[in-house]
């Protein structure tokens, strides 16, 4: 209801109140993104819309959002080029989560046992070597996944996203206020946080360049 008056404010304490009792979901994730874009606070919106897209990775309405909010940033940061191999990868590793990758292992080990039961005790000559080649075929498979599903663990716990809250942030070569400056970051851009040092942490940008900066500047993801 306040959302709908134009109370955006309001609807942004509202939705807060749920994520104070300890519970979240992509929706209230959403609607928080929605309302701090609706208020111009670029930061909060693509921090929330990037908060929704973890727990609903697949929601084209989140994705489009959060592209409009991208196109409302300060910094242009191209990445840097990826190999036919790379993004071939990444697209069959992106089709499921880490859970996602753990229940196609269980599934394929359950089709080799059922395959496999099935040559041991069969009769026909023909019959056995068409359920032996599917029962390693399906070990095999499964094999791939558990491969699949310890990469993307691997990488869900390196992965260490943030985003800017600040107006401008001068990112530095050092630790100190004193360090030479490397370049300036604005308000809604994603970095990754590669260490900490005290109230510094030193962040990556999607071009390879890193430094350091505040950490009261930027919000984990």
């Amino acid at each position: 209801e306040f959302y709908r008056s134009g109370d955006y404010r309001g609807a942004i304490e509202a939705w807060t109140t749920i994520l104070d009792e300890g519970q979240h979901s992509g929706a209230v994730y959403f609607n928080l993104g929605n309302a701090h874009y609706k208020l111009n606070e670029i930061g909060p919106s693509i921090y929330f819309y990037e908060k929704a897209l973890q727990l609903d990775p697949f929601n084209s309405d989140i994705s489009n959002n959060l592209a409009y909010a991208r196109n409302a940033t300060v910094d242009a940061i191209e990445p840097l080029p990826t190999s036919v191999f790379t993004r071939w990868y990444h697209g069959v590793t992106d089709l499921f989560d880490y859970e996602g990758w753990a229940l196609w292992v269980i599934a394929w080990i359950v089709g080799f046992s059922v395959f496999f039961l099935m040559y041991y005790f069969g009769r026909s000559e023909r019959l056995k070597r068409l359920f032996f080649v599917l029962a390693f075929s399906c070990l095999g498979m499964g094999i791939i996944a558990l491969f699949l599903a310890y990469q993307v663990r691997s990488e869900q716990r390196e992965d260490r996203p943030a985003i800017i809250f600040a107006e401008s942030s001068e990112v530095l070569s050092e630790p100190t206020r004193n360090s030479d400056l490397s370049f300036v970051l604005h308000e809604g851009t994603k970095v990754q946080i590669l260490a900490r040092d005290g109230d510094w942490v030193r962040v990556q940008i999607a071009d390879g360049q890193d430094g350091w900066m505040p950490m009261a500047d930027l919000r984990p993801l």
